[in-house]
């Protein structure tokens, strides 16, 4: 028990990292949501190289190099989170944290999505409730903003392909992100290279605090990796769905309270449907995980012994 609650506590502070990332880009303006991304790569590898130094966790290379399927997988995960954090940190940095933080609220639902139309899996009645909810949400949310929220779309369809990926790859959160950030390093090198030339880079420009803030990008990326990591090999994937709620709630906050965005009554409508489509989503599993393990237990004490 204490394993798992020291999980929990690092599940917490995985997704409470990520959930005050609103806070962070914006101390890194000048500079744009592309510049950002690039250094957020760059910056990313190097942390990670770090800590696989000092863990000397390096044999997983030689058996990844022999799987070229993999690599080409990861090269496509890298794509999809490079869409996923541009898409994220310009949002952030136009005043969008609210359509931001409706993109991880509805990534669960996206999942189901991807669980139907790829793997053809059946849903139970609840889990249609919730999905056909949540496409109600996004209309009216449409007529809220006056346009489709594509920002929330595109994080939640991101994110969705990019953990679709990192389950049939199966591979650590560190060691993944290793490769990641190894595929998107020289393009995001050579990107800034030419702002540098062009007179366009802001890094070393603009004061010793604005330059460690875009290297800070590098740590904010892998702790919480880090700690998402820790957590998952210790709490149930119950919990970890629960905990997952605590980024898009802290941001949405940040969106509210913080920001002081504006949340028209079409708004909120559209949020508070999502909410409750996320609530029979949840509901719903939970009953689902009760029931199998009720099962599972019947047909252990009904067992034969010594089968």
């Amino acid at each position: 028990m204490p394993d798992e609650r020291r999980g929990i506590l690092y599940g917490v502070a995985a997704y409470a990292i990520w959930g005050l990332f609103p806070l962070y880009w914006p101390l890194l303006k000048p500079a744009d949501a592309v510049e950002i991304l690039a250094h957020r790569m760059v910056w990313s590898l190097l942390v990670v190289a770090a800590i696989l130094a000092v863990l000397r966790r390096w044999s997983w290379i030689r058996g990844l190099i022999a799987q070229p399927r993999k690599l080409g997988l990861l090269s496509l995960a890298a794509l999809c989170i490079t869409v996923n954090w541009g898409t994220y940190i310009y949002a952030v940095n136009i005043g969008h944290v609210v359509e931001a933080a409706l993109g991880y609220f509805i990534t669960p639902l996206v999942n189901v999505l991807f669980g139907v139309a790829l793997f053809h899996e059946r849903l139970r009645r609840w889990q249609w409730v919730a999905v056909g909810l949540g496409a109600v949400a996004v209309v009216v949310l449409t007529v809220g903003y006056g346009r489709v929220p594509w920002l929330a779309l595109v994080l939640a369809f991101s994110f969705g392909t990019y953990a679709l990926i990192k389950k049939s790859v199966n591979i650590g959160a560190t060691e993944s992100l290793a490769i990641e950030t190894l595929v998107l390093f020289l393009p995001a090198l050579a990107y800034l290279g030419v702002l540098e030339a062009t007179g366009s880079a802001t890094f070393g420009h603009h004061g010793a605090g604005h330059a460690l803030l875009l290297a800070g990008a590098g740590v904010v990326t892998a702790i919480p990796l880090l700690f998402f990591g820790a957590s998952a090999i210790r709490v149930p994937m119950t919990v970890m769905g629960l905990l997952q709620y605590i980024a898009p709630v802290l941001q949405f906050l940040v969106g509210v309270l913080i920001v002081h965005e504006t949340m028209p009554a079409a708004r909120w409508i559209g949020f508070v449907i999502v909410w409750l489509a996320l609530a029979v989503f949840t509901w719903d599993q939970l009953r689902a995980g009760h029931t199998a393990r009720l099962a599972q237990r019947r047909a252990e004490a009904h067992e034969p012994v010594g089968a």
